[in-house]
């Protein structure tokens, strides 16, 4: 889909608003059989449940007074000891694999909890008690459709993603950079932001939330890494929030350029890109979306053929959406995918075939 597409324009913001409150799916046997044989699903020494044992909180305000809508929680002192080491096995479990050789220089600084998001996540600050050096992680309640999301945003996109499971838990690591929000309101218009090379990889992003069909990418959900290159910087949007994927029904969903909240990077590739670029970019992303689809292929297809037999969106949603796509791509086999997972498994093939033809001697196995 072209950024200079007419529909932008005239489309309302109120049309393109994704679900208030997205129910949670269960991680099903076969997800999370997936999950136990990729090294995802380790048993955890603190659960989710566990760390709603809080006695008391407050909230969490900005340098500007302003309310985060994070709230620090505290815990009394037998409850704090069990979730504290506990917490600090999970930090090694997520970066080390479990070696607790160092865990005694860690510590638990702060436990932040956020009921606002679809996850309701905790967010655990670990902080090193030699040099005062601190990182994050969160723990979250297990959805499926966020795994689903972790797990391909792993295999397709440029990023690796740590994560772990347990049972009704799910942890996630920090996925560090500035806020897309923020970074509009203080680095986009600073003279030294090299804006055609922003330009170029919103265009990548948009392309990439669209081909693995991963929603709701409002500015606050994703960040931006900006990397000191030779004589000039190179920038990497990633996206920080999986509830969304393939769960609505609207198709313009999936793409970054029609939320409201992203109308400024969309006014920069317009400045700058000229469609033919435009296209280049586009399919310079699917050739590396189909060079990781064969890199991967075996893993993908375990995961998609799980997928498809998993219930994870309301019926109606998906039929929206596949009758979208089918009208959107002229392709009436939309039609016949059953589920949401069948629409995204036809989804990747509809948008990635004429790059899947120019490897296809390697690609063995991506079938129906």
């Amino acid at each position: 889909m072209s950024l200079f597409d007419d529909q932008y324009a005239g489309m309302p913001a109120d049309n393109i608003k994704p679900s208030r409150k997205k129910p949670i799916f269960p991680v099903r046997e076969r997800l999370q059989g997936y999950l136990k044989n990729q090294g995802r699903e380790v048993k955890l020494p603190v659960s989710y449940r566990d760390l709603f044992h809080f006695v008391s909180s407050h909230p969490i305000l900005d340098k500007n007074g302003k309310d985060t809508l994070w709230e620090t929680v505290n815990y009394d002192m037998r409850q704090w000891d069990f979730i504290r080491e506990g917490l600090v096995k999970i930090y090694a479990l997520l970066k080390t694999e479990g070696d607790f050789t160092y865990i005694k220089h860690l510590d638990v600084a702060r436990i932040d909890y956020c009921s606002f998001a679809n996850s309701n996540p905790f967010r655990i600050r670990i902080v090193n008690k030699f040099n005062d050096n601190y990182d994050h992680y969160y723990v979250k309640w297990a959805d499926a459709t966020r795994v689903y999301g972790l797990e391909l945003e792993h295999l397709l996109s440029p990023n690796r993603i740590h994560y772990l499971t347990h049972n009704s838990t799910l942890v996630e690591e920090h996925i560090p950079g500035i806020p897309g929000d923020l970074f509009i309101q203080n680095y986009l218009y600073k003279e030294d932001t090299n804006k055609i090379r922003l330009a170029k990889e919103f265009v990548k992003f948009n392309e990439r939330c669209f081909v693995r069909l991963l929603g709701d990418m409002r500015s606050y959900n994703f960040v931006v890494n900006i990397t000191p290159d030779i004589e000039d910087f190179q920038y990497r949007i990633r996206a920080i929030d999986f509830d969304q994927q393939s769960y609505e029904g609207k198709k313009t969903l999936y793409l970054p350029q029609f939320f409201k909240e992203n109308r400024p990077f969309v006014d920069l590739c317009m400045k700058y890109l000229n469609r033919d670029s435009i296209e280049q970019y586009q399919m310079e992303e699917r050739t590396l979306m189909a060079f990781r689809v064969a890199s991967s292929r075996f893993r993908l297809m375990e995961l998609l053929n799980i997928m498809a037999k998993d219930k994870i969106c309301d019926p109606a949603k998906r039929d929206q959406l596949k009758m979208e796509l089918s009208a959107y791509f002229n392709a009436p086999i939309f039609e016949k995918c059953k589920s949401m997972g069948l629409v995204v498994k036809r989804q990747l093939k509809q948008t990635l075939q004429k790059n899947l033809l120019l490897i296809q001697n390697n690609l063995g196995g991506f079938e129906d």
